[in-house]
Parts: C-alpha cells; sequence; structure tokens
C-alpha cells in the first residue's frame, strides 16, 4: 500500500462519516466566515464529492475526525452528489475568518473508499501530488470574515507514479 493511500485513507475518507457535517454545512443567505469552492477539472461528474477542513498546521491536518473534535481542534466536513455543473461550487463553513487546510475528494463511485486508480484528490494551493500527503501549508486557504471564493483543480492517477488534472479530450 502506498504511503499516500495509507495518509489519506487513516484521514478523508475512512473517519467517521457524520462527525463535522453540521457544522460544516453552509446555509441560505449566511453571511459568516465559509469557502466557496469551485471545483476545476473533473474527470465526470458522477460519485460524490467530499470536502473536509482541517488546521493549517501539518500535525493536524488529515488527521483522524474523532481525534481532532475529541481534542477541541477544527474539523468540518461536507458531503454532496458531483453537481451537474461544468465548475461545480461547494459551500463549506468555517469557524472564525482566517488560514485553514482543505481537501476535495472526488470519490467517483461513492463508496467512500479511496481508490487511487479512479479518484480525485484536490487542495486549495494544488500542490503537485506524489506518493506522499502535501504540507499543510501547500493546501491552507485564507477564509475572510464572509464568504471567501477559491479555487482549485482535482488531480487524477495519471501513470504508476503521478498525479495531475484530466487532460482535455481533442
Amino acid at each position: 500500500m502506498s504511503a499516500l493511500l495509507s495518509i489519506l485513507a487513516a484521514g478523508a475518507l475512512l473517519s467517521s462519516p457524520e462527525l463535522g457535517k453540521t457544522e460544516g454545512q453552509c446555509r441560505p443567505n449566511e453571511s459568516g466566515p465559509a469557502f466557496l469552492i469551485s471545483i476545476v477539472g473533473l474527470k465526470d461528474h458522477g460519485g460524490r464529492l467530499k470536502v473536509e477542513l482541517y488546521p493549517a498546521n501539518d500535525e493536524d491536518f488529515l488527521q483522524d475526525d474523532n481525534i481532532l473534535l475529541n481534542a477541541g481542534k477544527t474539523f468540518r466536513r461536507i458531503e454532496v452528489n458531483v453537481p451537474a455543473a461544468p465548475v461545480p461550487e461547494i459551500c463549506i463553513r468555517a469557524p472564525a475568518a482566517g488560514n485553514y487546510a482543505l481537501i476535495v475528494l472526488h470519490d467517483r463511485d461513492a463508496n467512500r473508499k479511496l481508490t487511487l486508480s479512479k479518484d480525485g484528490i484536490g487542495f486549495p494551493g494544488n500542490p503537485r501530488l506524489g506518493w506522499s500527503k502535501p504540507k499543510a501549508g501547500a493546501a491552507t486557504a485564507h477564509v475572510g470574515p464572509g464568504p471567501t471564493r477559491i479555487s482549485l483543480t482535482l488531480q487524477y492517477r495519471t501513470g504508476l507514479f503521478s498525479f495531475g488534472p484530466v487532460k482535455p479530450k481533442k
């Protein structure tokens, strides 16, 4: 099992699916801090998108949700069917203005298991992915006191050892 798969499986996909959802769900006409994330480069519109928000430090980034919440640390999650829009926009609430690490996962078969050969992964700084998780600083974005727009590009496995954005079909 690759290091990246181990790290992501330990945090983002195999955690308690309901934790952090109430806190992360945006509400209509809400004016508090939230990320409005434009998801670029979807391979297809099947499955589900999961967005998770973490403290912006390496120790807590992609840590198990139970551990974070039991320690009183920030964790938010939303999960939605992939919207039909060519560039879907997903909203996740933040507890306050500041810096947070984020991950977006495209679970193409909606099985709640990371399949590196199929599923997509994205971070706000669009770091190049290899076989280890990116540093929190490369996956961090700033949210202001109200909704803040950011964009990220999903990456999918493109070869035995590489990940990248989907190449447009000719």
